[in-house]
Formats: structure tokens, sequence, C-alpha cells
């Protein structure tokens, strides 16, 4: 079991309600270590920003030193809408927060006393009831194209001593439409036959079928995986870096811009994040698999999540357009004037 503890990770103590927060969060609602982290970077911000907002501390202070710890039952009852609306607008004005960032805080904030009011029963009101999320406008997926997408894996140099290493992430991420968090954190023991066990986003377990291309990337890896001088603990991972510990996320998104830049490929938006876009859009497009098991597929809690990817429609929108009799109108001209 992963252990976690949040104050390890923080020099400012917190006060006791978020401590508990984030027990509850961790033992009875069963989220993951890092959405609790998450949540508690957002409410670290925001009762920061408030001590300072309501001048319990002063404003030359260092923002990111501010004590919590002080920080009691009246305080919260004392938290108002209007002192929300003042965060979020402190977080766009001051902190150049992008809206789904802030929409995420409101979340944060949202379950946060959703937990004071109805489980610690320690606020008669929550004042985030009325409290709306910033509207995220909606943008289509960045992804590599089929051709795109074989180039990336061809290119690669086969005489690296990485890889069959590489080469098996990039198949994953591209075959399965894993996260880089999914990915990193395989072991071993999460194969079987052709699947693959996947603990994906609040501990969501989900099976994951694999390819023959998967199956052949992964023998061919595990036949040149060298565990001598790997510890024990970390001889399970099927991914290791060259220091010989489980691979990271930094050296993962630093190989995948590196093999996109070899193939050729122009654009910095090409993060694992968009090959797992690029997975999905392929499966959509060219595999004809329908959005609920696109959804399955990709662990989304929600279809809606999954929706994003139908603008790869628009193409068949273009065709369609093409195919009106009177996309040429001159035709019809010239036709009217033989008459």
């Amino acid at each position: 079991m992963t252990k976690y503890n949040i104050k390890q990770e923080h020099e400012t103590n917190y006060p006791p309600r978020l401590d508990e927060f984030n027990s509850y969060l961790l033992t009875i609602k069963g989220k993951s270590p890092g959405t609790v982290k998450a949540y508690t970077y957002d409410l670290v911000v925001f009762l920061r920003f408030l001590l300072v907002y309501k001048g319990e501390v002063d404003e030359e202070v260092d923002f990111d030193s501010i004590d919590l710890s002080k920080i009691n039952d009246d305080f919260f009852r004392s938290i108002t809408l209007p002192n929300l609306y003042a965060f979020l607008s402190f977080l766009e004005k001051q902190r150049d927060n992008s809206a789904s960032a802030r929409a995420r805080k409101v979340a944060s904030l949202k379950t946060f006393f959703k937990y004071l009011h109805g489980k610690a029963r320690i606020i008669d009101q929550d004042p985030t009831t009325e409290l709306e999320s910033p509207r995220i406008r909606k943008r289509n997926p960045v992804y590599l194209s089929l051709d795109e997408s074989v180039r990336l894996l061809q290119s690669m140099d086969r005489t690296h001593i990485d890889y069959y290493r590489d080469y098996c992430m990039l198949t994953l991420f591209l075959n399965c439409g894993l996260r880089i968090s999914e990915l990193i954190s395989i072991k071993r023991s999460m194969l079987r036959e052709d699947t693959l066990r996947i603990i994906g986003k609040g501990n969501k377990e989900r099976t994951v079928y694999l390819n023959k291309a998967c199956l052949a990337a992964i023998e061919n890896h595990l036949k040149t995986i060298n565990l001598d001088g790997v510890l024990p603990e970390y001889k399970e991972f099927l991914f290791l870096s060259n220091h010989k510990r489980p691979i990271s996320k930094r050296t993962v998104e630093r190989l995948v811009k590196k093999h996109i830049t070899n193939a050729g490929i122009i654009g910095d938006q090409y993060t694992p994040h968009k090959l797992r876009h690029t997975a999905a859009t392929l499966m959509y497009k060219h595999g004809n698999v329908d959005l609920r098991s696109l959804q399955m597929i990709l662990g989304h809690e929600n279809l809606s999540t999954t929706q994003i990817y139908t603008h790869v429609d628009d193409e068949k929108l273009r065709d369609s357009a093409e195919s009106n009799p009177l996309r040429d109108i001159d035709k019809w001209s010239d036709l009217s004037k033989d008459d």
C-alpha cells in the first residue's frame, strides 16, 4: 500500500480540518494520493489568499510561506460567496490561471466545503452552493495522423541501446491510449496473456486488451531488460530508466519529444498525452470504435469526456458539403446560357 503523509511534502503546517479532509479523501472516498495532493494544493492557495485578503497577514509576507496552522473553525464559518469570487479573480488576474485551472480549483473548493458542511458539520451553510465553474472552451484534441504515427515508429534508431524500451512505450501509447501515469506504473504482474491490468485515475482498475503489435513490442522489450543492479522493489516495473529505477514522467516526456522531433514531425505540442489522443482518434476514425467502447478503453468516467473525439467527423461533413450538386455554381450558370 502506498504510504502518503502530505505533511512531509510541505514545510507549512495545515489546519487540522484540512488534514482530516485528506484522510477522508484517501480512506473513505478512495482517492489516489495524486488526486489528494492536487486538492490540497488548490486549498492551500485558497486559504493563503484569504489570510491576505482578510488582513490576517501582512501583504509583504512571502505568499508560499504563509502559515495555515492557526486557521480554526470560526475562520471557515466566516467564508462567504463574495470571498470565493475574489479568489477566482485573484487566480485570473494575479496568477494568470486558465479557465480550466480555475475550474479545477472550484471543484476542489466545492468538495472541501461539502465535506465541512455534510461530514464534519462545522459550517451551517455551504458557500460554494451557488458558485459556478468558469466556462471552458472545448478544443479539438491535438493528435498525430495515421501516416505520422507510422513514421514515428519506423524512424526510431534500431541500434540505440534503449530502442526496444522506447519503441514499446510509444507502441502502448499509440495503440492503447494510456495515460503517462498508467504507463510508468506498469508491472510485469499486470500482464497476462493478451491483457494488461491498469490502475487509472482514482485507483480505478480497468483491463486493456493488447493487439499483436503491443504483444510483440512487450516481448522484444522484456528480452532486452538487464536487471543487474536493480533493487528488488523495482524489478517488477516494466519500464526502467538508465539509473535502474522506474522511469519518471519527465523522462518519458523528454523521450517522446525527442522521437517525434527525430521523425521530422513539427510541433512542440506533441506530448505523451497527445499520443493518447492519437490512439483514441485513430480507433474512432479508422477502427470504427463506438464512443461507449472508446470510453471504456480510455478509462473515462463520463461519456462527455470521450465525445471530444467526434471532431474527426468534421472531415465527413466536409465531404458531404463537397457532394452537394450546387458546389459548382459556375457549371450551372454555363448550362443556363446554353438554353
